[in-house]
């Protein structure tokens, strides 16, 4: 189980990213735009500058949803290696079974 204060720090970062993500998407928009001239794409970086840095989508991290477990996490599952392979085992992941040749 991961310390409950980096999920909750890992949370806090989402909320932020979710609440600047259209300004944040904008701005990107504008600041890679090269058929604008290079002042207004200067402003957009540096607007860019001025939001949070957890407001980054690159800040958040992926963690397993059942321990919170930063490595060796499966996006298709929300799970990391070790949940994934405890709950294939137990049969409660519909579609997954244990390979043996």
């Amino acid at each position: 189980m991961a310390k409950l204060s980096s999920i909750n720090k890992n949370e806090r970062r989402k909320k932020l990213v979710k609440k600047y993500a259209a300004k944040y998407a904008r701005l990107k928009a504008i600041a890679d735009d090269e058929s604008l001239d290079e002042g207004e794409r200067l402003i957009a970086r540096l607007k860019m500058a001025e939001i949070p840095r957890n407001g980054n989508p690159t800040r958040v991290r992926n963690r397993c949803t059942t321990t919170g477990r930063p490595r060796g996490y499966y996006r298709k599952f929300g799970l990391n290696r070790i949940e994934l392979r405890d709950l294939g085992n137990k049969g409660l992941i519909p579609g997954l079974t244990k390979s043996s040749w």
